[in-house]
């Protein structure tokens, strides 16, 4: 997610409908304000919130389900029939955990939802509880005012996104397959639109997915006296490789999704980094304007597979050789590259026999299909609706959401949000995270165009 400042706020207002607003700004602060780290948090407290919400909304008991595999780890799944049962239901999905925050390192309390200078302040406002709460007012609004979708329309709200044992979507797409079983799935938390300057540039729409995968390292030694080195140094051998790796880059490989990406984006960046996207898009073999691009980690990261050690350990005491020295290296893998290849490719890098490479579970590669254009065409139209004359653009998710599950489990799923974020302002994970306060409520709007358009398919 990405954030905004606050001369944004001074942008016009368009027509909407604010009696949705109120609604949704309470939903919210009741799910800022239960905590939902996976220390201490309880998210089942926060699902059977949301359950009794949409039981006092007129949802029946059978199609409100509490699923809590393990104490604090609930997930609930509502369902709104549709009139065509020859059709497949569409799934909406957002986590209800959180990243943990400590008071000490916030300025007010991470868990009070705080109004101040038009933004909203907590953990989770971001990342991703307030696009929660979008989705959550979209489906009351539709039960209260008698919408009839032509398919069955799910909300999946779930539990350890962010960390944790697999009790959330892999919990659901495991043993309960048939209450989220669906055509498609929409992901807000991969999804949303960008600021830069302080101006709206694009709606952006996750098209794809990298690759979520690690691998150990490992090197044994028979180790010794600390009094007597020997160049045989476990921690040499590890450190030399990961050295090796740090002046390694993965080739480019371009796709129909990140070909397009920077082509759309080009136009929206003034100087070099716009001709420089613009140049990559028609000539992925342009040295120069991949050297610039790769300087910035976002971009680097767009254009191939990237890994990087994220953990290292070594030595049993001060006064002895090391006898063993491991690391973690994390990998994301572009979802037109091979798992196994980026496995050969790192045992090639680190050319040394003595550092053993295991991945750390068995990476699936994630099977990419282009967007459905019914799905971009609802998407285009909210868009318009809500903020004429915004282009949407396709894009690559970097990081991993639970999105990759369902993809996994033959589940399309496109990353489509409403939350608008400055590229240069985000605080999700961090200190002080805030979502602006008109961004949110703009984003009720748009999610309920969203949801009510995708019904209609």
């Amino acid at each position: 997610m990405r954030l905004w400042p606050a001369f944004f706020l001074a942008l016009p207002l368009l027509a909407q409908q604010p009696s949705e607003h109120p609604l949704a700004r309470e939903i919210l602060k009741q799910l800022i304000e239960i905590n939902t780290t996976d220390s201490v948090g309880d998210n089942t407290k926060a699902a059977e919130a949301m359950a009794a919400r949409f039981r006092d909304a007129g949802y029946p008991a059978a199609d409100i389900q509490v699923l809590a595999p393990v104490a604090r780890k609930g997930n609930m799944v509502v369902r709104l029939h549709g009139t065509e049962s020859g059709l497949k239901p569409v799934l909406f999905i957002g986590h209800l955990d959180v990243v943990e925050a400590k008071r000490s390192d916030w300025s007010e309390d991470p868990f009070v939802l705080l109004e101040k200078d038009g933004y909203f302040y907590g953990r989770g406002t971001s990342d991703m509880k307030g696009d929660d709460a979008t989705m959550i007012t979209a489906f009351l609004r539709m039960k209260r005012e008698g919408f009839r979708p032509a398919r069955d329309l799910i909300l999946a709200l779930t539990s350890d996104e962010e960390g944790g044992p697999a009790n959330g979507i892999q919990f659901l797409v495991k043993e309960h397959r048939d209450l989220i079983d669906a055509a498609f799935a929409i992901n807000p938390d991969s999804g949303g639109g960008d600021i830069k300057n302080g101006k709206r540039i694009y709606m952006m729409m996750e098209a794809a997915e990298k690759v979520f995968a690690s691998f150990h390292l490992e090197v044994t030694n028979a180790g010794g006296h600390s009094s007597q080195p020997i160049k045989d140094n476990a921690i040499y051998h590890l450190a030399d490789g990961l050295s090796r790796l740090a002046k390694f880059d993965f080739p480019v490989h371009l796709f129909d999704v990140t070909r397009s990406e920077f082509e759309a984006s080009a136009p929206y960046y003034e100087g070099q980094l716009g001709e420089d996207m613009k140049a990559v898009a028609a000539n992925p073999n342009d040295a120069a304007a991949i050297a610039r691009l790769s300087e910035k980690p976002q971009y680097n990261a767009t254009l191939r597979t990237t890994c990087v050690p994220t953990l290292m350990a070594a030595g049993h005491a001060e006064n002895a050789l090391p006898q063993l020295a491991t690391a973690t290296v994390n990998c994301r893998v572009l979802p037109v590259d091979n798992v196994a290849d980026v496995e050969r490719t790192l045992i090639q890098v680190f050319d040394d026999p003595k550092i053993k490479v295991t991945a750390v579970k068995a990476a699936v590669n994630t099977p990419y299909t282009p967007i459905d254009p019914k799905v971009l065409s609802v998407v285009k139209a909210a868009t318009t609706k809500n903020w004429p004359g915004l282009p949407v653009i396709p894009q690559l998710m970097l990081g991993a959401s639970d999105g990759i599950y369902l993809i996994h489990a033959g589940i399309p799923t496109y990353g489509v949000g409403g939350i608008f974020g400055d590229e240069d302002d985000n605080r999700a994970h961090g200190r002080d995270e805030r979502i602006l306060t008109k961004s949110f409520d703009d984003a009720v709007d748009f999610m309920y165009d969203v949801v009510t358009g995708l019904a209609k398919n």
